[in-house]
């Protein structure tokens, strides 16, 4: 069985307060990003090198700035319109940036407080979709 997974993070690990909020807001930006949701369970989920859950006990919910690879502007600016409609607060809607030339990005803040951005870096063309993973099993 083979995999594909990402090039820098082997993953990231957000705790939610409220996981019934954070479902359904991740679940509509992935699935504008076209990133499959590939198990979840009562109180987690994951998506490629995402995984989220509920926060145990009296543990704070995660802080993190988490930006998602968009294809183009227009997957950017539809990243925006699902996180908005799906709980999370405008944190810089859709438009260049100075970070580079080319940098085309929207921000939304998610349930939980989390900095999420869906990012266009311009035209470009990229060595591999993903890493591909075929772990050796005896």
């Amino acid at each position: 069985m083979a995999y594909h997974t990402g090039r820098l993070i082997d993953h990231v690990h957000l705790r939610a307060h409220d996981f019934e909020k954070t479902r359904k807001f991740y679940s509509a930006i992935l699935e504008v990003l076209g990133i499959p949701i590939t198990a979840s369970g009562k109180d987690w989920m994951q998506a490629d090198e995402l995984f989220i859950d509920q926060t145990p006990g009296d543990i704070l919910p995660s802080h993190v700035h988490l930006a998602f690879q968009a294809r183009d502007e227009a997957m950017v600016a539809a990243f925006h319109r699902a996180a908005i409609a799906a709980g999370g607060t405008d944190n810089g809607g859709p438009g260049e940036r100075d970070y580079h030339p080319g940098y085309y990005a929207a921000f939304v803040i998610d349930p939980d407080g989390n900095n999420i951005e869906a990012v266009f870096h311009g035209p470009n063309k990229r060595s591999a979709a993903s890493v591909v993973i075929e772990p050796n099993r005896p």
